[in-house]
């Protein structure tokens, strides 16, 4: 039969009191050190004795003594009531100034494109936080995956999630290297894709990902073919680059490339609009320093774009 080991209520009431007396050897010195009377300390001890069954100190006019019991109390209460404070003055601590483990959820696409170009100087800024960024498309409940917090797109985030814009809404890009559209010629019409080779995402929940359109306020799903099904959108990227076919990206991790010429743009009149990258949690009452340092730090470069106000409600 298993066992309950679990504390009973009020049972460490009286042991911070009775482990003064015992240290101070005086119900007098032990109510100065607590801030409390010596008739309050007596009345606590004399609690604690009754709760445990045995009398743990000896009193006399002069002088307060141990009992067996009392010393064995003491031996194994006095160090184990110091790991609890000790506990609490690091919990404390970490409610205080930014330190300790920063743990973040995020999909991989997100790593270049919100992650990659602040990680570096955030790790400077705050030497006291280790940050952890588990990169997977997963949709990943961060309360019971030990995350302080998780980064998506805006319409993947739960509705009772807290969330913090990280960028403007962006568009959905087709885009083809020009090597692949000197063989293959360029795409007018969504209608057009069925000739095409089109690489394509696999969600995590096991089905291949539609590319997504607008025409006029009408958002319309094409269902593509091609030679490739990733599971992230960097790999799609550098596929397309490569000349294997046509990908359907977010915008900003396609800047580079279509700056630089290593990729065209392609359906432009009907990129569909998604509402941006965000960061969530689980409300703001849970929110340490060092999560609060990495949302500030990550917004610092964005500040002059961003609308008002930190939080943005996406529903």
């Amino acid at each position: 039969m298993k066992q309950n080991f679990t504390v009973r209520h009020g049972a460490l009431d009286g042991v911070e009191t009775f482990l003064s007396v015992a240290r101070h050897r005086s119900f007098r010195r032990a109510a100065a050190a607590l801030g409390v009377t010596p008739s309050a300390v007596s009345q606590s001890v004399r609690s604690l004795e009754a709760r445990i069954g045995a009398a743990l100190l000896i009193r006399t006019t002069r002088s307060v003594g141990l009992t067996e019991a009392g010393q064995r109390f003491l031996d194994r209460a006095g160090p184990a009531f110091d790991e609890l404070v000790a506990a609490s003055e690091a919990a404390r601590d970490l409610g205080q100034r930014p330190a300790g483990l920063l743990r973040l959820a995020v999909p991989r696409s997100v790593v270049p494109l919100i992650l990659e170009p602040v990680i570096a100087s955030f790790c400077d800024a705050y030497p006291e936080i280790e940050l952890e960024i588990a990169a997977s498309d997963e949709m990943v409940d961060i309360a019971a995956g030990g995350f302080d917090a998780g980064i998506r797109l805006g319409e993947l985030i739960a509705a009772d999630m807290v969330v913090v814009r990280l960028t403007p809404p962006f568009p959905f890009v087709v885009v083809g290297s020009p090597d692949y559209l000197r063989r293959h010629g360029a795409p007018a019409q969504i209608e057009d894709l069925r000739g095409h080779a089109c690489l394509r995402l696999r969600r995590w929940s096991g089905a291949i990902a539609p590319w997504t359109f607008a025409t006029g306020n009408e958002v319309i799903e094409a269902m593509v073919a091609g030679p490739l099904i990733a599971h992230d959108y960097p790999t799609l990227l550098g596929s397309a680059i490569q000349g294997l076919g046509l990908a359907q990206v977010p915008g900003p991790i396609a800047e580079a490339a279509i700056a630089d010429g290593r990729l065209q743009r392609l359906l432009t009149p009907f990129a569909v609009m998604t509402p941006g990258v965000f960061l969530y949690h689980s409300g703001k009452r849970q929110m340490l320093p060092k999560l609060r340092a990495f949302i500030d730090h990550v917004k610092a470069p964005r500040r002059a774009d961003a609308a008002p106000g930190d939080q943005a409600s996406i529903r």
